[in-house]
């Protein structure tokens, strides 16, 4: 195969593969009564604790204008609260509620289960050289 061809069909099947595993990913997440983003801020807070809602968006892919309503949503579903900074009035906190951090508890341990479900036809060294390669891959993209 010519290396054009090559590279475009490795483009092909990274993007196929993309979309796979954000599927699986999206309905082991709906099974929970989440979308990905509200799952996106909820494992974020759960793991680096509370945020600036004005930095989430960076962490997380997305607006400000999306962030704000992803808050509002997850705070309606009580798993999320806001609390203002008391050092800054400008700078608004998103804080998990006990219900939120039960819920990721709960939900967390299963959602690393089936992400390593979808890499367990791959060996340590395998999963470590996909991911070398995809920086590489991605940090070229980036700079181009």
């Amino acid at each position: 195969m010519e290396p054009a061809k090559d590279e475009l069909k490795a483009l092909t099947v990274i993007i196929r593969a993309s979309q796979a595993i954000q599927e699986v990913i999206r309905k082991d997440i709906a099974s929970h009564g989440l979308n990905p983003t509200e799952f996106a801020v909820l494992e974020l807070l759960y793991h680096k604790g509370d945020q600036p809602i004005q930095s989430i968006g960076k962490k997380v892919l997305l607006s400000s204008g999306s962030i704000t309503y992803v808050v509002d949503k997850l705070e309606q579903k009580h798993y999320v609260k806001r609390r203002g900074c008391p050092e800054d009035r400008r700078v608004t906190y998103a804080v998990l509620t006990s219900e939120g951090k039960a819920l990721m508890d709960e939900i967390f341990p299963q959602h690393e289960q089936k992400i390593g479900e979808i890499f367990d036809e791959l060996d340590a060294d395998e999963v470590r050289d996909t991911i070398s390669l995809l920086k590489r891959i991605g940090y070229r993209a980036k700079s181009l």
